[in-house]
């Protein structure tokens, strides 16, 4: 009898086990993902030290969300950014920029993760509007920046951070450059480890007034 009750226990907790297993949410480490436009293909690191970002990006991507959008605003010597749905059938003159999948993210921002050259990081909305600093479920930004001197930093520091950037960070911006001014305001979640010459194409686009490409660029993700 104790033997045939413990089997069945035995069983249950392997079927319990088996159970929970199916309904934990998926994770995943050490992600890379490729990003192919109409310039090029850069390939992203995601970072593990911002897990809500990284997995609902790649969720996106493999429901094929970021397929044939746009990047819709490209800033020369600053930043590249799409990831609004609206821009998948938007004609030129539209409006863009406030699409979403109907959900925020909440800020995973971290002090070791800043906008340096290269950088991956998550649109929002204003702080006005948005003082929790939640992200955009959708849109994101590529960071090209530029180089930075000691006394271009030291402004950013006096009219715009209100706070000191740390001494190795300085010295990132001073030889590789980016968009310190953004640090600590924004979730960066993700480095380009291949395909900087085509962030920098996108980049010097020729643009209208709103910053949006004259010629459209799209992108798929995978």
């Amino acid at each position: 009898m104790i033997n045939k009750i413990s089997a069945v226990l035995l069983l249950t907790f392997l079927v319990a086990c088996s159970s929970t297993k199916n309904i934990v949410a998926k994770t995943y480490k050490d992600e890379k993902i490729q990003l192919t436009t109409d310039s090029g293909i850069i390939i992203i690191k995601l970072y593990d030290k911002t897990p809500l970002h990284r997995d609902n990006f790649i969720k996106l991507a493999k429901q094929h969300y970021f397929d044939s959008l746009l990047f819709h605003r490209v800033i020369k010597n600053f930043m590249i950014q799409g990831g609004d749905p609206g821009s998948k059938y938007a004609e030129q003159g539209d409006e863009l920029g406030n699409g979403s999948p109907g959900y925020t993210i909440s800020a995973e921002i971290d002090s070791s993760l800043f906008h340096k050259r290269g950088v991956l990081a998550a649109a929002r909305e204003s702080d006005d509007i948005n003082p929790a600093k939640a992200s955009s479920g959708s849109q994101f930004y590529i960071v090209q920046g530029r180089i930075f001197t000691d006394a271009g930093l030291d402004s950013v520091e006096t009219y715009r951070l209100k706070r000191k950037i740390p001494l190795w960070q300085r010295e990132v911006y001073k030889t590789i450059g980016g968009a310190p001014h953004l640090d600590m305001s924004y979730t960066v979640f993700g480095e380009v480890e291949k395909g900087m010459e085509v962030v920098d194409k996108i980049a010097n686009a020729a643009t209208d007034n709103n910053n949006r490409p004259l010629k459209d660029i799209r992108m798929k993700i995978e």
